[in-house]
């Protein structure tokens, strides 16, 4: 997963629960995370998540946790951030401090479910803005969301990040999509 980054983004690493099959029992999961009302799933799969990720050592070193931001439009239909909640859900197994507000969404173009990979890239380019990034120089930030297919919000997330001098910046995510 790392080497989807390669060229794009900052990212030291990047992992993920599992892979993304569509019609398994894990996109069912990622399906009602996101349109079924069920944020307690993203705290339930956050905690599994940080309990897999601790056990390999991927945790080690981490400061903080950045959630990808939705756009206040996309978080008022849903009401809730999926990936908050990821978030949510490893910290309450790490106490790692989640910093929800690092990262902004400037606007949402569209869906990135049915575009190409050159599409996902231009439909996220420059929507993400630098948030509160109080405290976090010189800090390894853990970048979390629900399901990495391309890697575009990612790395538009990552190279926004790492316009903080000396940040780190690692990746989990609940789903990787093989492509």
């Amino acid at each position: 997963m790392t080497q989807l980054f390669w060229g794009l983004a900052p990212v030291s690493r990047a992992a993920a629960l599992f892979f993304y099959e569509p019609h398994s029992e894990g996109a069912q999961l990622v399906y009602d995370l996101k349109y079924a009302d069920r944020p307690d799933i993203g705290e339930d799969i956050g905690r599994m998540m940080a309990e897999e990720m601790r056990v390999a050592g991927y945790l080690e070193e981490v400061d903080m946790i950045v959630p990808v931001p939705l756009s206040p439009k996309r978080q008022q239909q849903r009401g809730y951030n999926q990936s908050e909640r990821i978030a949510q859900g490893i910290h309450e197994m790490t106490g790692l401090p989640v910093y929800a507000k690092a990262l902004r969404r400037k606007h949402f173009h569209q869906s990135q479910t049915t575009l190409m990979r050159h599409q996902r890239q231009e439909n996220v380019a420059e929507i993400f803005k630098l948030g509160d990034a109080k405290d976090m120089e010189g800090k390894h930030i853990l970048l979390v969301d629900d399901v990495c297919t391309t890697g575009a919000t990612l790395s538009a997330c990552a190279r926004i990040l790492d316009s903080i001098p000396r940040v780190r910046i690692s990746v989990l995510t609940l789903a990787f999509t093989k492509s």
